[in-house]
């Protein structure tokens, strides 16, 4: 198959492998959204009469054949063609003749790439806004399940203060909500149009932007042409921003789970399937699952950094660079889409010990409940304080191991549907 920008020599096969990579496999991931990008522009290639009706019908008629052909896994690029793109207009010319070469009117490789990946990364957002929706569910339903167990809260990593399960579950459960923010401001950034920008300067064609915006069900366009061909990169590295949020929630939680499953703390446990014995050490149950996700996590925040510096120091235009694009996120996307769910399937799983006050370590743990009970008194806080430190020094505190907490997001009014309407208005925006 002649490559589309062919001049009439061969590329020296060392370069073509290098500039090519694995590109070819990256880019079946595109091909429904690449087909989909061509219905929209050849109905508008007969509206601006650069193509006839019935042409349109047999390359529609054709461009879904091969989507089904996508859809059931029959699909695959020749071991000539170049890229997904020029697959698809190499099969459409192969069963239709001249007719198939008249579909890249209007366009270039550059802008068919580029609503190729915004198509695709829309649909990605959408599943990850899903998921992310999933686990905001599951923890404010364990945290209303378990808002009277209480556990201990930590500062420095030491005994601090009276926590409850329904207080920790409600925390990531919020937590998600700032995330879903930035998911939708990604959403945002990826929700315009490039087509009809070409190579990044437009075309002598008058072609009717307004037209495909709506038949790709884009909320806008990106209207200047040569920003559109600069969104390649930043939209990436904003979703990538808004993964590695994610990540950063998804990986202290997973923290946290390994912490309180350790024989030290005994919080939490697991049945025996979900977690990983030693190999030498009977009583071991450990926590591979957590320990794979924080793992995972710690790599995806690194990945706003990585797409910053690869896509730095080049001038507006396109650049063979971006194509490696590609190569990070989309493995990225892969493996956020499996922390989400995995992290559902653990805590499906959780059980939460009920009884962790009464070990005598944390004999201390409601001092501050004590100061606060005897200010209320009307004893000034300093005294109270000083009181208290007393006989915690003598060995001589006690107080009753029950808390009094009732203003909005503490232990004892959790502000539950307070925090899901906030998700529900942060997520609204993705569509």
């Amino acid at each position: 198959m002649a490559k589309i920008w062919d001049k009439g020599f061969d590329a020296n096969q060392r370069v073509e492998e290098f500039t090519v990579g694995n590109d070819r496999e990256l880019d079946l991931r595109l091909a429904k959204h690449d087909i989909l990008g061509s219905m929209a522009h050849i109905k508008m290639l007969v509206k601006i009469g650069l193509l006839k009706a019935e042409e349109e019908k047999l390359l529609h008629s054709e461009l879904h054949n091969i989507l089904t052909e996508v859809q059931q896994g029959d699909f695959k690029l020749d071991d000539d063609a170049e890229d997904i793109h020029s697959q698809i207009e190499a099969m459409l010319t192969e069963r239709l003749g001249e007719i198939g070469k008249k579909i890249h009117s209007g366009r270039s490789r550059n802008d068919q790439v580029l609503v190729d990946i915004k198509l695709y990364l829309k649909e990605e957002i959408t599943q990850i806004k899903e998921e992310v929706i999933a686990l905001f569910n599951l923890l404010q339903s364990l945290s209303e399940q378990h808002k009277e167990v209480l556990l201990p809260g930590y500062t420095h990593g030491q005994i601090a203060m009276p926590s409850s399960f329904g207080l920790w579950f409600g925390a990531y459960a919020e937590a998600l909500v700032d995330d879903m923010h930035t998911l939708a401001a990604a959403w945002q950034v990826t929700d315009q149009n490039p087509l009809g920008s070409a190579a990044g300067y437009g075309s002598s064609f008058p072609l009717d932007r307004e037209m495909t915006t709506h038949e790709l069900g884009f909320g806008t366009m990106s209207y200047n042409v040569v920003a559109a061909q600069m969104g390649r990169g930043k939209t990436e590295r904003i979703l990538a921003q808004s993964m590695s949020n994610i990540a950063s929630t998804l990986n202290k939680l997973a923290a946290d789970n390994c912490m309180y499953l350790s024989g030290n703390y005994n919080f939490i446990s697991y049945p025996d399937a979900l977690t990983t014995g030693s190999s030498i050490m009977p009583h071991k149950k450990n926590p591979d699952v957590w320990e794979l996700i924080r793992a995972h996590s710690n790599r995806l925040q690194s990945l706003p950094n990585e797409i910053t510096l690869m896509t730095t120091n080049m001038p507006h235009g396109y650049h063979r660079d971006y194509q490696l694009l590609k190569e990070v996120l989309f493995p990225a996307l892969e493996t956020l889409h499996k922390l989400l769910q995995m992290t559902c399937f653990m805590l499906e799983h959780i059980s939460c010990n009920r009884d962790i006050l009464s070990d005598p370590r944390y004999q201390f743990l409601f001092t501050v409940e004590e100061v606060n009970n005897r200010v209320l008194q009307g004893i000034p806080f300093r005294e109270a304080y000083q009181q208290v430190g007393k006989e915690v020094e003598a060995a001589s505190f006690r107080a009753p191991k029950e808390i009094h907490h009732t203003h909005a997001g503490s232990i004892g009014n959790l502000s539950t549907k307070e925090i899901k309407k906030k998700m529900e208005r942060a997520s609204e925006a993705i569509r």
